[in-house]
């Protein structure tokens, strides 16, 4: 028996976790990191404690499992994407922190950016200019890091998001890359030629030299050289979170699409070898490349998804674990007119409001801890709604299904609440773990563990499907409150500015 080691780094947490030739899941180890925030809108991570979390999770999976680093095959890496660190070529130390995907300090030179080039880099990136994607994120770093932009000239200074910078430190400094679907995320990589660009380099005022090489999806890097109880292992497969999941879902067909709840909700259909480009503000992405095939998603983009739930705990102090949520919404019929708009880092699909702020809304005197607790699970499903509604007016295709995964969906209640919403049946794999799971699946197929697509497709099994349970003119009405909130959310900064004058 062989295994893949899927090593799944995410805005919260670190995990591995071990999959046999069946794709079933054998262990899983998991470890939280600290979310640091500096300043109002700044996000921030450790990447050293990223790493020492990635490494001590992998070792963990295999002590679990009681699998030896020769019963394993390959190890497939899948990220946070967006987020962006920069380190010291020579002695491998970070310059700073790595800057978060959600962080928003640079809201105001995305602006700039956006009057003087946006159609330009949207045209050569699929993206629309915002603080979510790496760009932004490396001109602050070199500007305000003291000395940064020299060393980067110099070619002193390596950039990466999380999966370069893991293949970095298991190679001890000896692969300095990453592949298509993470590159297409930083805003400087042209996703039609496949390369970086210059005109955007030049537009962002970032040295080539910092930039990793970019590879295929699923192909052999190189192997691991510490820690020394995972040395020899093959590193096969690369994929950021989002494109991860959609393989893992076995998503494969022009059409297919899946919705991930996480720490933000993102849903991707697969478009095929085309690019399609948006009318409805969606992000056209690459999905993949397997050899010289390369695959194009489009995407939504929820920034706030499953991360409310922690905010209810960490910030509001409402419940004790993220799992207490369910319970106590479930003890009500309905929200009781209360809407939550999670807007703490802006609006993403299919608003991009970078200014829109937080709101809670429709609160009288009975409204209690579980109304908020409720209205904040179910703006992840309206937050879906939006994704779904801008996706199909994209591409033309009616979905008959969605097929769902991530953390958020244990939550049985939001899953029933996106299917009355949506009016279609939320499909729940029975492997939750399918951001991993593709990740594996790209790196066994680099190896030989598994032949093609096909064999893939033959592992996928539903666990649990929900059916509408509430008519179309319930939804409607629903929605029609929501969107309400919505625009009221991102009205925030205009009448602050009145009042103020």
């Amino acid at each position: 028996m062989k295994y893949i080691l899927s090593l799944d780094q995410g805005t919260t947490s670190s995990r591995a976790i071990i999959f046999d030739e069946k794709g079933k899941v054998v262990s899983v180890a998991q470890r939280e990191h600290r979310q640091i925030f500096p300043k109002s809108g700044w996000v921030e991570h450790d990447p050293n404690e990223i790493w020492e979390s990635q490494k001590r999770t992998a070792l963990d999976a295999l002590e679990k499992g009681s699998i030896k680093a020769n019963d394993v095959a390959a190890i497939g890496i899948t990220n946070q994407r967006e987020t962006t660190l920069l380190w010291d070529r020579n002695t491998g130390n970070p310059i700073s922190n790595a800057i978060v995907w959600q962080d928003r300090r640079t809201s105001d030179y995305c602006n700039r950016i956006r009057e003087s080039h946006g159609e330009s880099i949207r045209a050569k990136t699929g993206l629309e200019v915002d603080a979510y994607f790496s760009a932004s994120k490396i001109n602050w770093t070199l500007a305000n890091v003291e000395g940064a932009r020299v060393k980067a000239e110099n070619g002193e200074l390596c950039f990466g998001t999380i999966d370069t910078w893991l293949v970095w430190k298991l190679t001890n400094g000896e692969r300095h890359l990453t592949d298509v679907s993470n590159a297409s995320r930083t805003m400087l990589f042209n996703i039609h030629e496949l390369k970086w660009d210059d005109k955007l380099l030049d537009i962002f005022e970032i040295p080539q030299a910092v930039l990793p090489e970019v590879r295929t999806s699923s192909e052999v890097y190189g192997e691991v050289t510490t820690p020394a109880k995972l040395r020899g292992i093959k590193i096969a497969g690369i994929a950021g979170d989002q494109q991860a999941a959609l393989f893992g879902q076995t998503c494969f067909e022009k059409g297919a699409t899946k919705t991930t709840y996480g720490t933000g909700c993102f849903m991707l259909q697969n478009t095929g070898e085309e690019a399609v480009s948006s009318n409805n503000k969606l992000l056209t992405t690459i999905a993949w490349q397997i050899g010289d095939k390369c695959g194009y998603a489009l995407e939504g983009s929820v920034f706030i998804g499953g991360a409310v739930v922690q905010w209810l705990r960490d910030s509001l102090g409402i419940i004790e674990a993220s799992g207490d949520v369910e319970a106590m919404a479930a003890g009500l019929d309905d929200n009781g007119g209360v809407y939550f708009v999670p807007a703490f880092a802006g609006l993403g699909t299919p608003y991009w409001n970078q200014e829109a702020r937080g709101l809670i809304i429709g609160l009288t005197r009975g409204t209690g801890r579980a109304h908020i607790a409720r209205a904040a699970i179910e703006s992840i499903a309206f937050q879906t709604a939006d994704l779904l509604d801008a996706t199909e007016n994209d591409s033309g295709v009616k979905l008959k299904e969605l097929r769902v995964d991530g953390g958020a969906t244990r939550n049985e209640l939001l899953l029933q609440f996106q299917a009355d919403l949506l009016q279609i049946p939320v499909v729940r794999s029975k492997v939750s773990e399918t951001t991993a799971l593709g990740a594996a699946y790209l790196a066994g197929l680099a190896v030989g563990v598994w032949d093609s697509r096909k064999d893939l497709i033959e592992h996928w099994q539903e666990g649990k499907r929900f059916e509408p349970k509430k008519g179309a003119q319930d939804a409607r009405r629903l929605r029609a409150r929501w969107n309400e909130a919505v625009k009221r959310s991102m009205d925030w900064e205009i009448q602050d500015i009145m009042e103020t004058d």
